[in-house]
């Protein structure tokens, strides 16, 4: 439950937007920081917090907007939508999914959102079925399906992460120091169902709990590291541990409380959102290799550096800590394993440890006045720890920048279509075409 508005795929480009519900009251904002870049974090935290939406005319009265719709309507001489809202109104958005790098080769698929009110926009977050699929130049097929969907009155929130994929990941080994001629490719299929719900206990805040099961099977290697498999990583922690290398599974329940005030859960212009799950794995249980446990904290704030918001920056800040008993290996905490889109720049597993924690600071803008494109800019930074190689936390830190743009998809939940490009040490770099922001 740590995270909605973005749905994954193996290596975080099918993501789709979960979309927004209208401004409730202001609340105070705060956020964790982490070491140089949550200096930033903190800074922007402290200044004056924003005013309460009923009394910020630049939220109550935006600028109309224009979507890529509107632009469709224009060339047709159709009349232009409007930016109302209504329950039960349904919004779909599909759009390509367009990505390269040297674990799949150019990839390419669809992803699409279906976002719906059950009940009044006012006091109800917007819900959403996000999916996509795509294949690979290398045969590999990843899909998605996340379900993040508020009962009426938000007395209830649903959420799901499924994912179903035949698919490979690049490795480097545990720890913060792995260099990157060390890798070996991992073929794996790998099936994820992340099922919770959660009770609204007051203005904001939800609390309640799921089921989680993460299963790798099918594990073999790369045809480039099929000489060097036996020396692997992965070979030597799961000959450690006492994992079957051809297939591990982990199988629990979760734990979890989340506080959003966000105004729009896509594309926020403020709020904040404060998320922690506590998930632990039992061996038998759903197939389950191993008895361990995972702490997963989340947090995310917004600010606008200009009065209509056309300008500003957004913060985040994660933790993925194990906090007990040996995890597989796969399931070992890693750069964009579990959030989908983090650590732009890097591919998912260039960092892994029984510890991690990462940062990103982006500026938001738009370059046209309605809206329809816009830009960004941002600089991330991981760092990871492992009890086997000695690698302590802040020890090394994996810094990652990059920019993209926005070309406006829908007005009414402000989904954007995002083009990012990131860069990050020792030549990697990676560029994603997705719907939604990256958080």
């Amino acid at each position: 439950m740590t995270f909605f508005g973005s749905i994954p795929c193996d290596e975080c480009e099918i993501c789709v937007a979960g979309l927004y519900g209208r401004c409730r009251d202001a609340y105070n904002r705060s956020i964790v920081p982490f070491r140089s870049l949550c200096a930033g974090v903190a800074l922007a935290l402290a200044l004056p917090s924003t005013a309460a939406a009923q009394s910020d005319p630049a939220v109550n009265a935006p600028p109309h907007l224009t979507d890529i719709g509107d632009l469709w309507r224009l060339v047709r001489h159709k009349e232009s939508g409007d930016d109302d809202v209504e329950s039960g109104k349904k919004f779909l958005v599909i759009a390509p999914s367009i990505g390269s790098k040297p674990s799949t080769g150019l990839n390419g698929g669809l992803s699409g959102n279906l976002a719906f009110y059950s009940g009044d926009p006012s006091t109800t977050h917007i819900s959403t079925v996000n999916g996509g699929f795509k294949v690979s130049q290398k045969g590999q097929l990843l899909t998605g399906v996340r379900i993040n969907a508020f009962s009426s009155g938000d007395r209830w929130f649903f959420q799901g992460d499924n994912r179903f994929s035949l698919t490979s990941q690049n490795t480097y080994g545990l720890g913060g120091e792995t260099l990157s001629s060390d890798v070996e490719n991992v073929k794996y299929d790998y099936v994820r169902l992340f099922e919770g719900a959660y009770r609204h206990v007051a203005p904001g805040l939800f609390v309640g709990g799921g089921i989680n099961l993460s299963e790798h099977s099918n594990v073999r290697p790369g045809q480039a590291s099929v000489a060097t498999w036996d020396d692997s990583a992965y070979i030597e922690y799961s000959e450690q541990h006492g994992f079957d290398p051809a297939g591990q599974t982990s199988g629990g329940a979760n734990f979890g409380v989340f506080y959003d005030t966000r105004d729009n859960a896509i594309n926020a212009r403020r709020g904040w959102l404060a998320s922690a799950s506590y998930r632990t794995y039992f061996d038998g249980f759903l197939g389950g290799d191993s008895n361990w446990q995972e702490l997963y904290l989340d947090v995310r704030a917004y600010r606008k550096i200009s009065r209509d918001a056309r300008h500003r920056l957004a913060f985040w800040a994660l933790g993925d800590l194990v906090t007990g008993g040996i995890a597989p290996y796969l399931d070992l905490p890693a750069t964009a394993s579990n959030d989908g889109r983090s650590a732009r720049g890097y591919a998912e597993g260039r960092y892994r440890g029984e510890h991690l924690l990462y940062g990103e600071m982006e500026y938001r803008g738009t370059i046209t006045p309605s809206g329809l494109v816009g830009v960004v800019a941002f600089l991330n930074m991981t760092t990871v720890d492992n009890a086997q190689t000695g690698d302590h936390l802040f020890e090394s830190v994996a810094p990652a920048a990059g920019f993209g743009f926005r070309f406006l998809l829908n007005k009414r939940s402000r989904t954007n279509l995002c083009t990012d490009y990131g860069w990050g040490e020792h030549g990697s770099r990676g560029f994603y075409l997705a719907i939604q922001e990256a958080f």
